[in-house]
């Protein structure tokens, strides 16, 4: 079970964060765990939101949002809105990208961004090649770190060929799924076990194949973590995922922290060897042929169950950005085991695993004894989780009819949030 830390991090209050997701998923929890992880220590956070009514907006620890739909098609329009917003919040806060685009974004133009916000500061160019699912590959082949075997779908005679190889199941990804295409609701990463799914997914967009690596969900393993400007990672955590939607190549319904000292040392000498800075969320697996850890994705940002991590000492990767990006030291914690669910993803999650008779009822039920912490109901701050029901309920009705398209919103529209007077109190 969770541990309090003794005394809350000593974080900087009069620096502010801002959320940046340019992805529009108004079902991503990342945010929410951003917004509540500061909030909740006297940080005024901000965000970006794709509509009014997105279930993070309604948190009580949010000071204020911006309803924006810029695209990324157009660099200088999103460049001039993130601009825009720095001058609302009137002073430098610390930027926190969740989804690829946002983090790409700022990597290639941080010269830009550089007096208007706080961020680590990468080599410009790394953060798109570990995204890449293809470079990702050639780089763990140049840094001698255990990857599947990777090969591009350009025609239907390679895919045939790496089948051929390697067997079905295999796993088909969008190279970069951070890109607009016309994929449409192509899934960025999916477990395919016929030639017709496959031929049908490569129709629709451009695909990288990987072997799919044997074992059952006891095999998936993560590493989050925030390397300063030395490439130093602290804190740094290892954990499983046990449950994912969809099954075996989707987002995490259900994982615990678990300490693996074998997997952490790799990892951290690959970000040393990489001179890698900021969060990241790696996803691996365990190859149960030869025991090694292969590196299935690299995100170079922040992940949704990032939440799942804490040490005792209060700090998560967010809260340790934070720290170090205002210039306030990381104390040193133990990372604490504990459970993370996700309310909107487990249930489904459950149910396609005990179809395929991988998971009894009575197991299920038991492990959610092991959660902690929820990704959208938490006592304190409510109007997230009920806000998220009414819009999944609303979604599953109106499957049937096409969904209406939504023009982009090239200028950041400002929203009041509920913690916004809590701090005007505080700063009298």
């Amino acid at each position: 079970m969770r541990r309090q830390p003794n005394s809350p991090p000593d974080v900087d209050r009069a620096t502010p964060a801002l959320v940046l997701k340019l992805d529009a998923n108004v079902f991503h929890h990342g945010g929410l765990g951003v917004i509540r992880s500061l909030g909740r220590l006297g940080v005024p956070v901000y965000a970006v939101q794709e509509e009014r009514f997105t279930p993070a907006g309604a948190s009580r620890y949010l000071s204020g949002g911006w309803r924006w739909r810029p695209g990324t098609e157009d660099a200088a329009r999103v460049l001039a809105g993130l601009l825009r917003i720095s001058e609302r919040i009137g002073k430098r806060a610390v930027l926190l990208p969740t989804d690829d685009a946002g983090a790409l974004f700022v990597a290639e133009y941080q010269a830009k961004l550089r007096e208007a916000f706080l961020f680590p500061e990468p080599d410009p160019g790394l953060p798109a090649l570990l995204a890449d699912k293809y470079s990702l590959h050639e780089i763990c082949l140049r840094l001698g770190v255990p990857t599947p075997a990777t090969a591009l779908a350009r025609s239907w005679d390679e895919a045939e060929a790496f089948c051929a190889a390697h067997g079905f199941p295999v796993i088909a990804k969008l190279v970069r799924p951070w890109r607009p295409s016309g994929a449409g609701r192509t899934r960025s990463t999916n477990l395919v076990r016929t030639r017709e799914e496959l031929r049908g997914l490569m129709e629709r967009a451009e695909l990288m194949l990987q072997e799919y690596l044997p074992g059952g969900a006891e095999a998936d393993w993560f590493f989050h973590g925030y390397c300063d400007e030395h490439s130093v990672c602290r804190p740094a955590f290892t954990g499983r995922k046990h449950r994912s939607y969809p099954a075996g190549a989707g987002l995490t319904a259900f994982g615990t922290a678990e300490p693996n000292a074998e997997l952490s040392d790799a990892v951290q000498t690959m970000l040393e060897r990489l001179s890698y800075r900021g969060i990241m969320d790696l996803d691996l697996r365990r190859d149960p042929r030869d025991g090694r850890y292969q590196l299935l994705d690299f995100n170079p940002r922040l992940g949704a169950q990032f939440r799942l991590f804490v040490d005792d000492a209060g700090v998560d990767v967010a809260v340790a950005a934070h720290l170090h990006l205002t210039g306030r030291e990381i104390p040193v914690g133990n990372p604490v085991r504990r459970g993370f669910l996700v309310e909107n993803y487990d249930p489904f999650a459950a149910l396609g695993s005990w179809r395929r008779g991988q998971l009894r009822p009575g197991d299920w039920l038991r492990s959610l004894r092991e959660v902690d912490e929820l990704a959208w109901f938490a006592r304190d701050d409510l109007a997230p989780f009920g806000l998220m029901c009414a819009r999944l309920a609303w979604r599953i009705l109106r499957r049937p009819f096409p969904a209406a398209h939504r023009p982009d919103e090239p200028t950041p529209r400002h929203r009041r949030g509920r913690a916004a007077a809590q701090h005007r109190k505080g700063n009298r």
